[in-house]
């Protein structure tokens, strides 16, 4: 049987960086829509965009196929290239041998990607797109919720 078609929104915001931050994220399916948030009083603005990531990812009650919007080109460049694999092949260290950042939630995302099929799709912040304007809204109402 073909896996189940979704389509994920995420977005991060940190108000200083580190500070309070927020992430919110939208999952798409066959016309229903549902919208995630949550936040972390003392965080950073990267840890925010993958947090949006890996919890949409979690909301999935099975192995679907996935594509998935983010303004965060740390979040799909470091997974479209391969540098998070390599980061933890190197036990989390990077080319240049300094440690790599937020392991514990790459650790989470990648095997989140062996579960699921996911594409990233770079898209521009605070532009044309409803949907990741609208993460971006939730980032910010968590982040304002833990000032």
């Amino acid at each position: 049987m073909p896996k189940k078609e979704v389509t994920i929104y995420t977005d991060g915001a940190c108000s200083g960086n580190p500070g309070p931050g927020g992430w919110g994220a939208i999952l798409k399916y066959r016309g229903i829509e549902k919208e995630l948030s949550g936040g972390e009083s003392q965080t950073t603005n990267n840890r925010m965009e993958l947090l949006a990531v890996i919890s949409a990812l979690e909301a999935l009650k099975e192995p679907c196929k996935v594509t998935l919007y983010s303004d965060s080109k740390y979040v799909t460049d470091a997974v479209e290239k391969g540098w998070a694999r390599s980061w933890m092949a190197k036990g989390w260290k990077k080319s240049d041998k300094t440690p790599a950042k937020n392991p514990d939630l790459w650790e989470r995302l990648l095997k989140l990607l062996e579960i699921h099929d996911v594409s990233f799709v770079w898209v521009k912040g605070h532009a044309e797109n409803a949907y990741n304007n609208r993460c971006d809204e939730l980032a910010v109402m968590e982040s304002k919720r833990l000032r």
